[in-house]
């Protein structure tokens, strides 16, 4: 059996420099540690606030790491270098502006500037693009509020079947008729 991988990208200025470490990726990576009992290799990368880097990365995760799921940690905001979301849409087939909506409104119950964040996702062939905001407290806030919906949506793009711990959090599958 092929083992799954998933994607971890966080995209950061400083963090690509060396200048601070990545908590943000490391936050991704535990949560999703913490979340999946199926065992998964995972694609970490950490890049400047570039949006032809950012699009090349999760092209490469995508489409030739073979990653059934990217999850991008920061330039979701307002700045000007913030350019994730664009990335993003440039290289999906489809966009699940769901994903956004509900984090946003997640956020919105612990601070009143997570109407700046511009987080999406969106399909690309096989693979779900998840973008998370840069601070860890959020990345896990938001994982919360939309990651039982991914497994179900991997299984629709024809992805690897992912096994949660139901005791962290539950996904949902429609029940079979």
């Amino acid at each position: 059996m092929k083992q799954i991988k998933i994607g971890v990208l966080t995209i950061s200025d400083r963090a690509s420099k060396g200048i601070y470490e990545d908590i943000p990726g490391k936050a991704i990576v535990s949560t999703l540690e913490e979340y999946l009992l199926t065992s998964f290799e995972k694609v970490y990368k950490v890049i400047p606030d570039e949006q032809d880097q950012i699009s090349a990365a999760m092209i490469e995760m995508a489409d030739i790491e073979g990653c059934c799921l990217i999850v991008t940690s920061g330039g979701t905001g307002p700045a000007k270098r913030d350019v994730t979301p664009e990335a993003t849409e440039a290289i999906c087939q489809k966009i699940l502006p769901g994903f956004g909506e509900v984090m946003r409104q997640e956020s919105l119950k612990y601070v009143p500037t997570a109407i700046l964040s511009r987080q999406t996702a969106g399909i690309r062939n096989n693979t779900l693009i998840i973008n998370l905001p840069g601070k860890p407290k959020a990345i896990r806030q938001c994982l919360d509020a939309v990651f039982p919906a991914v497994p179900f949506c991997i299984d629709l793009i024809d992805g690897p079947f992912l096994q949660c711990d139901e005791e962290v959090i539950k996904p949902f599958r429609p029940k079979q008729s």
